[in-house]
């Protein structure tokens, strides 16, 4: 049964799953969702014995029903290569009586590689489908991740063009260099003094301003986006919740059909929300677990179930989680609304004006999947100093944030399930933080020093991504106000 997409705002026609992709986010600003969540094909055993690209076209397919085998397997088989550093794609690591689903091993260390090295080619693949002769502008807001993990997916690739806005003070150093030092004629990284929520919106606004996109029409362009917004990055996320219960399985860690629970530590809510699209496809996911840092908007969420941005946005070691406007939970609340494109809309226009909405009681009762909580600077520090000194592991700054959420869950619950966290950077994106908690000692290094330091105490080299940017110079140093945003557009793109 083919899957169709429709807005979380609109009752309008549906569309198919490549021009989902294609347009990023909906005309009304909505977002799209399946018409229905698909069902597993495989049974559990069965998936067991995939690869990880095997097992990414089993899930995807099952979404993504306008693509043909071939098309598919092409776009995962140009995604999922030599530019990860281990044949596993995504190992799963025991430490400290959880499994750490490592999600970054591609070429820029962070888990957004896993969706953004197949979107650019899920992209151009649909653009031949629909008939499309314009370039394709890939606008982008990033609070540190998803920026450089883009600007390696699409640069130099034919047809497209990509625009990455990011927090100026609000990104690591070594986040901040990937993405200055990207080569790429087809590429713009540029500095918004203001943070990630303002550039997020920026970038919504610009999708939204109909006359701009007449005038790109009348150029050759049309925008989409790469963020999580994208159907096309939130599909593939769903591959890997399903390969490692399969791996589990595979190495008799569990029972099949035995229940997991998923510890995801959370900003913009997409790569929770795959976690949850996974258990509605039929995979065995016990609690949802969802891990704020001290920007702990969604942790009141669950609490309260009022989404209130009004508070102070706080600068944290774990920077891709600093975000108050959660985009992705929209689908969640257009889910929980019983599929009612009028009320999310209200909810969001609620978000928008007051900058707070409250969801029903009704509403409220579905989220019990669901457990939030957050985790401080000092308990974030204190989690990987511990699990580094008793196992030699080392934790990122996010990674960190999740294991500590889970200890509460643990204490709080006592539940003994079988838990896959999501560990979502790597220690080498984030050394000052993390070498600060193993030990102050460190500070007086500088970040490149302090790579090969982590290098030496945890074991393992220093990743080729932190290699190629040590002696390389920057190429983009362009900065503007957020009211600046589409003139630097208009520029880019010669409007």
């Amino acid at each position: 049964m083919d899957v169709l997409y429709h807005s979380t705002r609109s009752e309008g026609l549906a569309v198919t799953a490549s021009e989902a992709i294609l347009k990023g986010l909906s005309e009304d600003g909505g977002l799209f969702v399946p018409d229905h969540i698909p069902a597993l094909d495989k049974s559990l055993k069965e998936l067991s014995g995939l690869s990880y690209q095997e097992t990414a076209y089993e899930v995807m397919k099952l979404f993504l029903t306008d693509f043909t085998k071939e098309e598919l397997k092409d776009c995962i088989q140009k995604a999922y290569d030599e530019k990860f550093d281990t044949d596993e794609i995504a190992p799963l690591v025991e430490a400290e009586g959880a499994y750490y689903l490592e999600l970054f091993h591609g070429p820029t260390i962070a888990f957004k590689d896993m969706a953004l090295s197949i979107l650019p080619h899920l992209l151009t693949a649909s653009a031949r489908k629909n008939h499309i002769q314009n370039d394709i502008v890939i606008l982008t807001a990033t609070s540190g991740d998803t920026g450089k993990a883009a600007l390696a997916g699409f640069a130099g690739v034919e047809g497209t063009r990509i625009i990455v806005f990011y927090p100026k003070n609000g990104v690591s150093p070594i986040q901040e260099k990937q993405m200055v030092t990207q080569k790429g004629d087809n590429t713009l990284v540029v500095g918004i003094h203001g943070n990630f929520d303002d550039a997020q919106t920026g970038v919504k606004k610009i999708f939204g301003d109909k006359a701009l996109a007449a005038e790109m029409e009348q150029k050759g362009f049309q925008f989409s986006s790469a963020n999580s917004i994208n159907i096309g990055r939130l599909v593939p996320q769903i591959c890997y919740y399903v390969y490692a219960y399969a791996k589990l399985l595979k190495e008799g860690k569990i029972a099949e059909g035995e229940p997991i629970n998923v510890a995801v530590p959370t900003g913009n809510f997409g790569n929770i929300l795959a976690a949850f699209y996974a258990k509605n496809m039929g995979l065995p996911i016990g609690k949802l677990i969802c891990a704020s840092n001290e920007n702990k908007v969604l942790y009141d969420f669950f609490s309260t179930g009022v989404y209130d941005r009004n508070r102070e946005f706080v600068l944290t070691s774990s920077p891709s989680m600093d975000i108050l406007i959660s985009s992705n939970l929209e689908r969640l609340i257009y889910r929980i609304a019983g599929s009612d494109a009028k009320k999310t809309k209200e909810l969001m226009a609620a978000l928008g004006g007051q900058g707070k909405y409250e969801i029903t009681d009704d509403m409220k009762a579905q989220l019990s999947d669901f457990y939030g909580n957050f985790a401080g600077e000092e308990e974030t520090a204190l989690t990987i100093a511990k699990i580094y000194r008793d196992c030699g592991y080392v934790l990122d700054t996010h990674t960190a944030v999740a294991a500590a959420v889970y200890g509460k869950y643990k204490a709080e619950t006592k539940d003994e399930t079988k838990t896959v966290i999501a560990s979502t950077a790597s220690p080498f994106k984030f050394t000052r933080s993390v070498m600060n908690a193993i030990d102050p000692k460190y500070d007086a290094m500088d970040d490149f020093a302090l790579a090969d330091a982590l290098s030496q105490i945890a074991n393992v080299e220093v990743p080729k991504a932190i290699q190629e940017i040590r002696t390389a110079p920057v190429v983009h140093d362009k900065q503007c106000d957020v009211d600046q945003m589409q003139n630097v557009v208009r520029e880019f793109l010669k409007l």
